[in-house]
């Protein structure tokens, strides 16, 4: 059977920095594994991320663009098909920050997928600068995202207070309870140290974790009314006018609330990407790109954001 794991976590948290060092983790055991970038938007930044993981032992796929939920979940089911012809040992899913982990199962546990499929690990990552105050939505995908996890890790954590790590882990917990789920997690069920310091152990413990069943109460929402992604291409704007763009879209809460600004621009030849979120604003260099900046949100005034960029 192809062992399925999902990396999980809210919008910036992290993912897919930890997913390219999960993934060096089992290209180096010599394991044949397969990168399933899982988003609802039209376009997946992330995906480009991890094109330099390409090669004999991992490949890399992208499921956007679906039209509903359902649609969505079509393409999801056939791109693991597909994958299940291709001589993968295991699958490493991220899915978009505002992911239903309930379809992650129902995928795997349904014909013909079980005849191929199982779930391996679920890993939630965590934010340690995580906001203190969020909207009653994200805070059920909070909870939903680390209920089942088998391994929960903090990330950021060198960025961040000892104290600001442990309020991170008592607001999951604040989360996990309005959700009426029983889970709560102590110091021993997360992994709270810079990345850079993970070891060959702590990795063989990660990749090790299976996942756990739990209950809790859902909320019924459309995601896609609660949270928005905008997506603005070929922006003819520089690299300054972007980062204080980029700076005042997160300090001014009269655009929305936002969580995340991803994307790249193409500048004299070069290509450069932009992640910024509320703690962390980083601009680096990067092989190749698309013209392509996403600002993710809750009640994003579109008109007045695209107004920054031109």
């Amino acid at each position: 059977m192809i062992q399925v794991d999902l990396i999980t976590g809210f919008l910036g948290s992290g993912k897919t920095t930890f997913l390219r060092k999960y993934a060096r983790y089992w290209i180096n055991q010599g394991v044949k594994i397969a990168i399933l970038e899982n988003d609802f938007g039209a376009v997946n930044v992330d995906r480009m991320l991890l094109q330099d993981l390409e090669g004999d032992y991992c490949g890399v796929e992208m499921i956007a663009g679906g039209c509903d939920k359902d649609c969505h979940q079509r393409r999801f089911r056939t791109k693991l098909i597909s994958l299940s012809m291709q001589g993968y040992k295991r699958v490493l899913i991220e899915p978009s920050g505002i992911y239903d982990v309930d379809e992650f199962f129902d995928t795997l546990y349904d014909e013909p997928l079980d005849q191929w499929y199982e779930a391996g690990n679920v890993i939630a990552i965590v934010d340690a600068g995580l906001e203190e105050q969020l909207s009653k939505e994200a805070e059920f995908l909070l909870a939903s995202e680390v209920a089942e996890a088998g391994c929960v890790l903090l990330s950021h954590t060198q960025e961040v207070s000892e104290e600001t790590a442990k309020a991170a882990i008592e607001h999951v917990n604040r989360a996990l309870e309005v959700a009426h789920c029983a889970r709560r997690l102590g110091e021993g069920d997360v992994i709270c140290r810079s990345w850079d310091d993970l070891t060959e152990e702590d990795f063989q413990k990660i990749a090790s974790c299976g996942y756990r069943t739990e209950s809790y109460e859902k909320m019924n929402f459309e995601e896609k009314e609660v949270f928005q992604s905008l997506y603005f291409l070929e922006l003819p704007i520089t690299r300054e006018k972007l980062e204080a763009a980029a700076k005042e879209l997160l300090a001014d809460d009269s655009y929305g609330h936002i969580f995340r600004i991803k994307g790249f621009l193409e500048e004299d030849g070069s290509w450069i990407e932009l992640n910024a979120t509320h703690r962390s604003f980083t601009v680096s260099p990067i092989p190749c790109g698309q013209s392509v900046l996403i600002v993710i949100g809750e009640g994003l005034l579109k008109e007045k954001i695209e107004r920054m960029f031109t």
